[in-house]
């Protein structure tokens, strides 16, 4: 029996592939009414973060932040003390490495295995099971969940000892947000010396300083539709995140704080539910 425990807009969709691919599942989230359609399916429902726990020997994470991680381990019910000693705790969120080695400690101190192991991609590449994993720990314990990750996502790619697979998935969202950001304002300069944003966007799309992601963004620029694939305020929270472990590491990242500034004045002007692609909109100030 596996457990995963947040269901928001990634782990229902990761919970989903691997009931697709046969596994047993139970799975717990804060609402339960986000556990619907899994149970639809035949995921079993745990009334606790503990009970999910207490049922299995692999249990998945997907939280909005360390915090939350860190209620649904160490709250209430939390799943630490529900986890059996020689199990095994793969945290799929998005945090700090410092944050990922002390649950790795902590799991260690209670005999539960532990690996780091966030994902590249957002809502369509979870619905399809196109997700990169990026991971940290030991690799024997990579290879028993890998036929779970091969159900979740296209590639798998070990990193090293635990915390890596955060760091590198800090690496991969700084570049995503900043990336963002600039193609943003591209356009919108382009607008603002009287080209068609149409226009701008398809030269720029077919072009050689494009990242390929930004193609899946076009539509949204054009229509103006920022129904969120991966929302604004989790962007800003990984560039804080960013932020602060650049700091530990004594490491000056001047455009990271630049850009992580934008996203919170983004977030500070109503965006924060909207897809980080909206950024677009708060620079060329349409809302």
């Amino acid at each position: 029996m596996i457990g995963f425990i947040g269901l928001g807009i990634m782990g229902s969709r990761m919970a989903g592939n691997l009931l697709n691919a046969g596994n047993e599942l139970v799975v717990h989230n804060r609402t339960k009414e986000k556990a619907d359609d899994l149970l639809d399916k035949g995921a079993v429902w745990a009334d606790s973060a503990r009970k999910a726990a207490e049922q299995v020997d692999v249990l998945y994470t997907m939280l909005a932040n360390p915090a939350a991680v860190e209620d649904a381990a160490f709250g209430e019910d939390g799943f630490l003390e529900g986890l059996k000693e020689g199990s095994l705790w793969v945290d799929c969120s998005t945090v700090n490495p410092a944050f990922s080695r002390k649950m790795a400690e902590e799991a260690k101190k209670r005999g539960i295995r532990f690996l780091d192991a966030p994902v590249a991609g957002s809502k369509i590449p979870a619905e399809k099971g196109e997700l990169v994993f990026v991971v940290g720990g030991s690799q024997e314990d990579l290879e028993e969940v890998e036929s779970h990750m091969k159900a979740m996502g296209k590639a798998i790619q070990y990193q090293g000892e635990n915390g890596k697979g955060t760091s590198m998935k800090l690496v991969i969202n700084l570049m995503l947000a900043q990336t963002m950001a600039a193609f943003s304002e591209a356009v919108s300069f382009g607008e603002s010396i009287g080209l068609e944003k149409e226009t701008v966007l398809e030269t720029l799309l077919g072009g050689p300083t494009t990242a390929p992601f930004l193609n899946g963004k076009k539509e949204k620029l054009l229509a103006g539709d920022y129904s969120p694939e991966f929302p604004l305020e989790h962007m800003q929270k990984d560039m804080q995140l960013v932020a602060q472990t650049a700091f530990e590491h004594e490491t000056a990242l001047p455009i990271a704080n630049t850009t992580k500034e934008i996203y919170a004045l983004a977030k500070q002007q109503g965006y924060k539910d909207q897809d980080f692609s909206a950024i677009y909109e708060f620079l060329t100030n349409k809302k």
